[in-house]
């Protein structure tokens, strides 16, 4: 999960250098809502790995 929202940072800043404002800044909330997605995940996974 946080491979595809580094994925999709790398093709918001590519966009964002060549002018493409609309494609970055669709890439930009796809890849923040990937981060928190991952965030939470990654912290309930750590909740129910400490009660085992």
């Amino acid at each position: 999960m946080l491979k595809w929202a580094v994925t999709f940072l790398i093709i918001a800043i590519i966009a964002a250098i060549f002018g493409f404002g609309g494609i970055a800044a669709s890439a930009t909330g796809i890849a923040r809502i990937l981060f928190f997605v991952f965030l939470v995940l990654f912290v309930i996974s750590l909740i129910t790995g400490r009660k085992s």
